[in-house]
């Protein structure tokens, strides 16, 4: 028989409901306030502090940012880097996480140091863009990419996840004939799908929000990510100088208060709509990967 819960259990659960009910709300309050100011006239955003529902719509911010195919173009970007960035990372992830996992790897120890290590000390802007540079990768794709191919944060919670995989399985794989890139494209990359849909969007999130380096090395604005071009689109309506050649004369902005609202929409709407697919692995991946060290 299920035991019947105390009265101070159930002021607890009470409590303890409404106060994360209260944080959820907290939490969500900002991004309505966001999404319904992106959508507002401006009358109606300077004479309301806080805008939850609008009475009045208008689309004149958005029109504004997708006015020509610059912003269609600049979203094409971000996604080309995120899916092929995010493939490539986690391919270069994967293959050195299960090669550190192998507790037979000689010179393990010294690698994970040398992994660590960069974690607290890194060689710092100028050598990173004189590398970029030596490398004639400036005003390309690759200059967004390759630098940040492999986090090391990201591959310590992955070597750590497949470090859980239980041993007996790699050698039961062994006995049936495979080899090491048999054993990790059919047992552990299918046991670790949890950890891999978490460290994916951790990497496509970088990706999509890349700004620094794309400014940093991109010189072309046709090349621009979404997001250089959204923080030109801000310092334009903010009255401000900003590049804009691209968009031609016609780009006449309106209210800087709304187009802040509208980017923050734009930006952010496209990582929201992927979040929902990986939600269900993303909690487990996070704290498997982190138990063990």
């Amino acid at each position: 028989m299920l035991q019947e819960k105390s009265i101070g259990n159930r002021l607890f659960e009470i409590f303890n409901y409404t106060a994360l009910a209260v944080f959820a709300l907290l939490t969500f309050l900002p991004f309505v306030h966001v999404i319904a100011g992106s959508f507002a006239t401006i009358e109606e955003v300077l004479t309301k502090k806080f805008l939850l529902f609008p009475t009045k719509f208008s689309l004149d911010a958005y029109r504004y940012i997708f006015s020509t195919n610059v912003m269609f173009k600049a979203l094409a970007v971000s996604a080309g880097i995120t899916v092929i960035g995010t493939v490539l990372s986690m391919w270069l992830t994967a293959m050195m996480a299960y090669g550190l996992s192998r507790r037979d790897l000689d010179g393990r120890r010294t690698l994970m140091f040398l992994i660590v290590f960069t974690m607290m000390f890194s060689g710092g802007i100028i050598p990173t863009f004189l590398v970029v540079k030596w490398l004639g990768l400036l005003d390309t794709y690759a200059a967004m990419i390759v630098p940040s191919a492999i986090s090391a944060f990201n591959l310590i919670i992955l070597r750590n996840f497949f470090q859980n995989i239980p041993d007996g399985l790699e050698e039961s794989a062994k006995i049936d004939g495979c080899n090491d890139f048999g054993i990790l494209f059919r047992i552990v990359l299918p046991l670790s799908m949890p950890a891999i849909a978490t460290i994916s969007l951790f990497y496509a999130v970088s990706y999509w929000n890349m700004f620094f380096q794309a400014v940093l090395y991109i010189n072309n604005a046709a090349k621009w990510p979404v997001q250089v071009l959204l923080r030109q689109i801000v310092i334009v309506a903010s009255g401000l100088q900003g590049d804009l050649s691209e968009m031609g004369s016609e780009f006449v902005p309106p209210p800087e208060h709304t187009i802040k609202m509208a980017v923050i929409v734009v930006a952010t709407i496209p990582i929201l709509l992927v979040y929902p697919f990986l939600q269900k692995h993303f909690v487990k991946g996070a704290l498997l990967g982190s138990v063990k060290g």
